[in-house]
């Protein structure tokens, strides 16, 4: 059954890009991952609609995503089928103090155009790795604030097809949460957001210290999916891990920054399966010392 829903992919979405035993470490900002069974880049809302119900009724898995910047897929890869999101799904729309983004445009465009139009209260996500379909079922947040602070509405594809909205009410919003989290049936279309009208040079000024900051403390240079673990209540995850004696601590190419101990690096080589025991290594050694549990920001995906 699934050998031939893929075969007919191809007449199902003439116009999308498919590609078969597509690597995954093309698509993630890890750099790491086997092989999806398919890939696929959709190009509009119509094909989404055409290819979600399709998958759900033939029982074949799916993925979606965006600049896989949040991302570990296994070494074995993906049996099923990996859906990005392409350039269609980046337009940016602004309507007085109202942005309207679709769910592929990147944290970093959003934040540009905001600062474009003098809208202010979007500059803690200008450094923010991927896009803002992900960013949203996440709740991404960085320096004191958070997505919940500024979307209205969130429009979703549900797996039969149909579209749903939710309000900033309706998503329950927590840390580094929100009601979308961990399901993966409802794909993110677009997000509302409500900024406020600002002065441009000041945004410009606090975008340009913010980058400034990040470019400091955080080890950009290197492939990473950003912060590796939630911060636990009462205590900064990076300190728990530099205290734990593991800054610098490798398993492979798979390395604890000495930079910024919160975010474990692929320094070139590195494999899922290293970035995994790495990550699981972190854990298991700073519950021991400070009885603190680590939850990891990164989602597994595929076969390790």
């Amino acid at each position: 059954m699934k050998t031939e829903v893929y075969k007919q992919l191809s007449e199902l979405l003439p116009l999308a890009e498919i590609l078969y035993d597509e690597p995954m470490s093309k698509h993630t900002t890890f750099r790491v991952g086997g092989a999806a069974d398919v890939f696929v880049r959709i190009a509009s809302e119509e094909q989404l609609k055409v290819l979600i119900p399709e998958l759900v009724k033939s029982e074949i898995p799916y993925y979606v995503i965006g600049k896989g910047s949040n991302l570990l897929v296994g070494d074995k890869g993906f049996r099923g089928v990996v859906i990005q999101l392409d350039e269609a799904f980046e337009k940016i729309k602004v309507n007085n103090n109202i942005v309207t983004a679709c769910a592929g445009a990147s944290m970093a465009k959003i934040a540009k155009t905001a600062l474009q139009n003098s809208l202010t209260g979007f500059e803690f996500a200008a450094g923010i790795p991927g896009c803002v379909g992900g960013g949203v079922i996440m709740n991404a947040g960085a320096y004191g604030g958070e997505m919940k602070d500024v979307v209205s509405k969130v429009r979703v594809l549900c797996k039969d097809g149909n579209i749903k909205e939710y309000t900033n009410e309706a998503m329950s919003f927590g840390y580094r949460f929100s009601a979308l989290k961990n399901k993966p049936e409802y794909i993110v279309l677009e997000v509302e957001i409500i900024l406020e009208p600002g002065n441009e040079e000041e945004i410009l000024a606090k975008m340009q210290d913010l980058a400034k900051r990040r470019k400091d403390k955080q080890p950009l240079e290197y492939p990473s999916a950003g912060s590796t673990f939630k911060r636990p209540e009462g205590y900064f995850a990076g300190k728990l891990i530099g205290d734990a004696g593991l800054s610098g601590y490798s398993v492979g190419d798979a390395e604890v920054s000495e930079k910024h101990n919160g975010f474990v690096i692929n320094r070139g080589n590195a494999t899922a399966a290293d970035v995994r025991t790495l990550i699981e290594t972190i854990q298991c050694k700073v519950y021991e010392q400070f009885g603190v549990n680590l939850e990891r920001e990164v989602i597994y995906l595929g076969e390790f």
